[in-house]
């Protein structure tokens, strides 16, 4: 049997028809299925009674990338520079952040992913990086092909992280313009762009919580050149998933 990986959904308008969906990348979806893991997309809007009966068959949990949290989450203001929220994203999500964190699910966190299990630990956003830490490089490059590689990242030797992508330098796409600020309760920060921005964390005493700021989804992905420690990323958050499963 192969794990069953939730992926929460966003809300979106179809171009064209105006109609409104629930939906996510297909890359996604596409680098589990790769891994060996069976995806399961889940939109928002679940009473209490159905997202219970969703956990009870999940393996594991993948936060995706998307648009910006809501401040209030973590307790500020939106500066003009923020995303309209979606509040029922930002709920399901958070929800989810919580069960998996309790019950010792997987989680992989992606870009938002990474900053929404910030936040469902008590942790705080820097909610645009070029205007509260001016001095940092830039790091939204979503006006160019998502597998630019537009830095470098350093990763905490002995962290679990390290072990699954290695200690080399290590090249990586970078499309968010938020970032950790204050890391949340068990945070650790293990992953940094060298103008000292968070690019990954893992969540202490947990079994499998990790997370990156880039995006190993569409890295590893890439036709012409499939990167192999993204692709090993989501090989080990499918086996931890797998084993979970065991249990």
């Amino acid at each position: 049997m192969r794990p069953v990986i939730g992926i929460p959904c966003y809300s979106g308008r179809r171009e064209g028809t105006g109609s409104p969906l629930f939906g996510n990348n297909q890359t996604y979806v596409r680098a589990v299925q790769r891994a060996g893991g069976i995806p399961l997309l889940i939109p928002p809007h679940q009473d209490a009674e159905a997202l219970e009966a969703i956990c009870s068959r999940l393996d594991g949990l993948l936060l995706s990338g998307g648009c910006d949290i809501d401040p209030a989450r973590y307790g500020e203001e939106p500066i003009p520079a923020c995303d309209t929220p979606q509040p029922e994203r930002d709920e399901l999500e958070l929800a989810l952040a919580a069960w998996a964190l309790d019950a010792a699910v997987p989680i992989l966190g992606i870009c938002r992913g990474m900053q929404l299990l910030n936040v469902a630990c008590g942790g705080t956003l820097y909610q645009d990086l070029a205007i509260q830490q001016p001095e940092t490089d830039q790091h939204d490059h979503s006006a160019t092909i998502r597998t630019h590689r537009a830095h470098g990242i350093r990763l905490q030797p002995q962290s679990r992280l390290s072990e699954i992508l290695g200690t080399m330098p290590y090249d990586v796409n970078s499309l968010h313009h938020q970032s950790v600020a204050r890391p949340g309760e068990r945070v650790e920060i293990v992953g940094w762009s060298p103008d000292g921005v968070a690019e990954a964390m893992e969540i202490d005493g947990h079994p499998f919580a990790l997370a990156v700021q880039f995006h190993p989804e569409e890295l590893e992905g890439d036709v012409e050149h499939p990167d192999e420690p993204s692709r090993a990323l989501f090989r080990a958050f499918v086996e931890a998933c797998g084993e979970r499963m065991a249990r």
